[in-house]
């Protein structure tokens, strides 16, 4: 599985788990960890964390300009 298939899975999991979210805020090396299963080397789960992280910044933004639409 990719980079990106991982982050994929992982934001999947992570946003429908509220101890999941948590844990992740937290400590994300070890929730990703935990996700994905297996001790993934540091330059890969720092990749994982950082797109996990840009992906759900996005979905909050789309969610607020969706808000924000329904207003007007």
């Amino acid at each position: 599985m990719g980079v990106i298939d991982q982050i994929k899975e992982t934001v999947e999991k992570i946003t429908k788990d509220e101890n999941l979210m948590k844990e992740f805020k937290a400590d994300p090396v070890k929730a990703v960890e935990k996700v994905t299963g297996k001790d993934l080397p540091d330059d890969a789960v720092e990749k994982v964390i950082s797109g996990v992280k840009a992906k759900m910044s996005a979905d909050k933004a789309g969610d607020m300009l969706g808000s924000i639409k329904k207003l007007f």
